[in-house]
């Protein structure tokens, strides 16, 4: 069931929507010189876009001042056959997590968890194993990324392969894809993204509620929240295959078999629709503002959307800071699965706006273009392009930052060419320019930046790559 906004024609709301079609801007412009995004033109019309990477449909709802403003599909559900609609089914791959983190606050509100009490107290069918000299893994640990658990994602399963039980997930046993679920760094020390975290969570949820995750979800979210569109069950119900989006890979092929099937569903297993989805975000607005509580009570949405370590929520990223230093906070998350790319985001405090965009291609580049689209037409104090000022490079110096740099979930090597520094991950590799009044380098692709740590002579020792208030420290291994 589509959550459709005020009916009638409008005029000026359609010149919106043009204005946000005709051109998606990069996420960082460079003071000076043209706008410019590596391989795409700048400010490439969604349609464009949509087309150079292989994405076939985008869904899209907009809340503007608390209601939900419009809804629009662009392009084919499937390429060839139906068009996206504001009914087409998407996998919410990583925004499943937020939406797990509500059932999660909503056992804390009612008494039958604690935010700070050992989460191994509450689980009955399995145990964390001990990890020497650790300390306690919390509930807040768990729901913010400091808890130091493994395993970043998941793969998910094609159709017709094994699908592993929840047991064999946790602790990597065939048929599973992903390592074991382990407690890989002290609790509380460093924030460190963990999808591993959010499926001890799932088995927290089902042995302290005795439910089946997706029976519990609907009954403590989606139900409350007259999210129709909206189901944890993986796979898909046979009845409601109809409805779902084809994913796409990079290349334009769509997924082998179709959608892969994600067990882990606090961490990706969620289908639903952005104006399902901005139910949530409009929910979280009246909570914070005092008016309403479906689920969570505003002092608990507001300790939701308190910055713990790494400026991370109990469940969403967060950004506090508006214009001329007023604050506007607002919360975020992405997601990514085999096929299927999206982002939502949305405002309290102020001007109660927000987004969520979906799409069934793997080029999660369409989806943030587009909300960066959003928020420059909207005149938000978030989300839209981040202007830097290149420095002049020193080659001498690039040679001593060249090397390699093992992060907890993945590894840089950074290489110097003559006066171009790049950063590669895997088969990715981008150029890193120095930033105009720092000793930092940024990128053009996203709004991260990296920093080294410099000894008196010779080479650097670590890299820190800093995305917002979170930093991830990689230690130079050759």
């Amino acid at each position: 069931m589509t959550h459709l906004p005020p009916a009638g024609p409008d005029p000026a709301l359609e010149d919106r929507i043009q204005r946000i079609a005709a051109g998606l801007p990069p996420p960082v412009i460079v003071a000076g010189e043209p706008a410019d995004w590596p391989g795409l033109a700048a400010y490439m019309s969604l349609a464009a876009r949509m087309a150079a990477l292989h994405v076939p449909g985008v869904s899209v709802a907009v809340i503007h001042e608390g209601r939900l403003a419009w809804t629009r599909g662009f392009g084919d559900a499937t390429v060839g056959g139906s068009p996206v609609t504001a009914d087409t089914l998407f996998q919410a791959a990583s925004i499943s997590k937020p939406i797990t983190a509500l059932a999660v606050l909503r056992l804390v509100q009612d008494g039958r968890l604690g935010l700070d009490s050992d989460v191994d107290s509450h689980l009955v069918s399995w145990h964390i194993p001990p990890a020497a000299g650790s300390t306690a893994v919390t509930v807040r640990g768990l729901l913010n990324h400091s808890a130091g658990l493994t395993v970043h994602g998941f793969a998910g399963y094609p159709a017709g392969q094994p699908v592993p039980t929840l047991a064999q997930l946790l602790d990597g046993i065939d048929p599973a894809n992903s390592p074991p679920i382990r407690v890989g760094q002290p609790p509380g020390n460093a924030w460190r993204y963990s999808g591993g975290g959010y499926t001890v969570l799932q088995q927290l949820l089902i042995d302290v509620t005795g439910e089946a995750f997706p029976v519990h979800m609907e009954r403590a979210v989606l139900g409350p929240l007259s999210m129709t569109d909206s189901t944890f069950a993986q796979p898909l119900p046979v009845d409601r295959v109809a409805e779902a989006a084809t994913p796409y890979g990079f290349d334009g092929k769509p997924v082998e078999g179709g959608p892969h099937i994600y067990p882990e569903m606090a961490a990706a297993g969620l289908w639903s629709t952005p104006s399902d989805l901005a139910l949530v975000i409009m929910a979280l607005q009246r909570a914070w503002s005092g008016r309403r509580d479906e689920v969570l009570s505003p002092d608990m949405v507001k300790t939701m959307l308190t910055p713990g370590l790494g400026g991370f929520g109990l469940g969403f990223g967060l950004d506090g800071g508006g214009k001329g230093g007023g604050p506007e906070p607002c919360f975020f998350h992405s997601g990514l699965n085999a096929g299927f790319s999206c982002v939502m985001a949305g405002f309290v405090g102020g001007s109660q706006d927000g987004a969520v965009i979906m799409t069934n291609g793997s080029a999660g580049a369409v989806a943030h273009g587009l909300l960066r689209a959003i928020a420059e037409e909207y005149d938000w104090p978030a989300f839209r392009p981040v202007e830097r000022r290149l420095g002049i490079a020193d080659p001498a110096f690039y040679a001593r930052l060249a090397g390699r740099y093992r992060l907890p979930d993945f590894e840089i090597a950074v290489i110097a060419d003559g006066n171009r520094l790049y950063g590669r991950v895997g088969s990715d590799q981008v150029e890193m320019f120095p930033l105009a009044g720092t000793d930092e380098f940024f990128l053009k692709v996203d709004v991260s930046t990296v920093a080294f740590r410099m000894p008196a002579a010779g080479p650097a020792t670590a890299l820190v790559l800093r995305t917002g208030s979170i930093d991830q420290t990689g230690l130079r291994i050759d």
